[in-house]
C-alpha cells in the first residue's frame, strides 16, 4: 500500500509553493492557512505572506495590524494571532529555531494536526496526519467511521503501522492529496485511486455511504445593526475588536446584535450607548448585506447616525478612529464590513 500510494504521489502531486523546500517556517505557515480553507484560496495569501514575512524573525517583529491586513479575507483570524505569538516565543526563547520535537506542540495554535504535518514534512518524523481528507479515505478503506476521539485514536494506531518511515511527509501529503483530489466527499474518482484493490467500500459498493453523515445542527441566524456615525467633516467612526473575541483585532462599524422583540433602531441606540456612551439620532438606512460564518448567519444593517449627546468613551473596543471611506484600505475589516462599505459607497 505504501509503495502504491507514494508512486501515485510522485506522479500526481500538485505543484504548490510550500512544496519547494522543507523550510519548517514556510510549511508551518502553509498548514495553518490550509486549516478550514481551500488550497486555491490559500495560494495567493501564502505567496504574499512569504514575500512580506520571509522568515520567522520578520514575523516576530511585525506589527499585528500589518499581519491582520495581510490575512484579511482568509477568515479564522485567531490563526494569525497564534502564528504571531508563537513566532515571538521561537525568536525570544528558542534562538529563532522551530523545534522539531514535542516542544513544538507547546507553541500557541499548535494542535495535533499542525504538529504532525510540520514534524513529518519538515523534519521527517513518522507522525501520521489526520485531517478530514485522511479520515474520509480510511473510512471508506476500512468501511468504518472515525468521528469520536476513541475511533480517531484507533485510526492513529493503524496509521502509525502504515506510515512510511523513510518518507513520512510525502506519505501524509499523499493521503491528504488523495482525499482532496480523488476520494472526494461527492462523486469520488475511484478508478484513479492507487489503493482501490483493498478498499472495502469500493469492493462492497458502499463508497457513497462512508463516512456516515451526521445530522447538521440548525445554523443560528442574527440581525446585526451598525452605525455609520458621521461628523461635520464627513469622517465616520470605526472601532477595533478586542483580540480575545471573534474577529479579534479587526476594525468595524460600531453596533451589535438585535435582541428579540427589539427594533433595529432601538438595538442600535442601545449598543452605541453601551459601547461608546453616546446618544445618536438615526437617519437614512445605508445598506443591508447577508453573510455566513462557520457557526452562524447574519443580516448586517447600517444606518447613518449623528451624535446628539455624550462624550465618546471606549468601553468594549480596543481602539477608535475617525476615518473617511477612502481610508478603509489602510485598515483590516471583516468581509461582511467590506460588503457593506460597497453598498455605502454606492449610496
Amino acid at each position: 500500500m505504501k509503495k502504491k500510494l507514494l508512486n501515485w504521489y510522485d506522479l500526481n502531486k500538485k505543484d504548490m509553493p510550500w512544496r519547494d523546500n522543507q523550510d519548517p517556517y514556510r510549511i508551518w505557515v502553509s498548514e495553518v492557512m490550509l486549516q478550514q480553507t481551500q488550497v486555491s484560496t490559500v495560494i495567493p495569501y501564502y505567496k504574499r505572506w512569504v514575500q512580506k514575512f520571509p522568515n520567522i524573525k520578520d514575523l516576530a517583529e511585525a506589527d499585528i495590524d500589518d499581519i491582520l491586513k495581510l490575512w484579511e479575507g482568509l477568515g479564522y483570524y485567531r490563526r494569525a494571532h497564534n502564528l504571531k505569538s508563537a513566532s515571538e516565543i521561537v525568536v525570544s526563547e528558542l534562538n529563532g529555531l522551530i523545534p522539531g520535537n514535542a516542544e513544538f506542540k507547546n507553541l500557541p495554535g499548535v494542535g495535533d494536526y499542525i504538529y504532525a504535518a510540520v514534524l513529518s514534512i519538515a523534519f521527517n518524523k513518522p507522525i501520521p496526519v489526520i485531517d478530514g481528507n485522511v479520515k474520509r479515505v480510511f473510512s471508506r478503506f476500512y468501511e468504518q467511521d472515525f468521528t469520536n476521539s476513541t475511533e480517531i485514536k484507533k485510526l492513529q494506531e493503524k496509521l502509525l503501522k502504515l506510515i512510511c518511515q523513510e518518507r513520512p511527509g510525502c506519505f501524509n501529503q499523499a493521503l491528504m492529496d488523495l482525499g482532496r483530489e480523488v476520494c472526494k466527499p461527492q462523486n469520488p474518482k475511484c478508478q484513479d485511486c492507487p489503493i482501490l484493490e483493498k478498499c472495502k467500500a469500493y469492493i462492497n459498493k458502499t463508497v457513497e455511504l462512508y463516512p456516515h453523515k451526521t445530522k447538521k445542527k440548525k445554523t443560528p441566524f442574527f440581525d446585526v445593526v451598525v452605525g455609520y456615525i458621521e461628523n461635520d467633516e464627513e469622517n465616520f467612526i470605526i472601532t477595533k475588536r478586542p483580540n480575545d473575541k471573534m474577529l479579534g483585532g479587526l476594525w468595524e462599524l460600531p453596533g451589535g446584535k438585535k435582541e428579540k422583540r427589539e427594533s433595529l433602531k432601538n438595538a442600535l441606540m442601545r449598543e452605541l450607548k453601551e459601547e461608546l456612551n453616546i446618544e445618536v439620532s438615526i437617519h437614512a438606512k445605508l445598506g443591508m448585506i447577508e453573510h455566513s460564518y462557520s457557526h452562524m448567519k447574519i443580516k448586517l444593517h447600517a444606518y447613518k447616525c449623528k451624535i446628539e449627546k455624550g462624550e465618546i468613551e471606549i468601553r468594549e473596543a480596543q481602539g477608535l478612529k475617525w476615518i473617511q471611506l477612502k481610508d478603509i484600505k489602510q485598515y483590516s475589516f471583516p468581509t461582511a464590513n467590506h460588503k457593506l462599505f460597497n453598498q455605502i459607497s454606492q449610496n
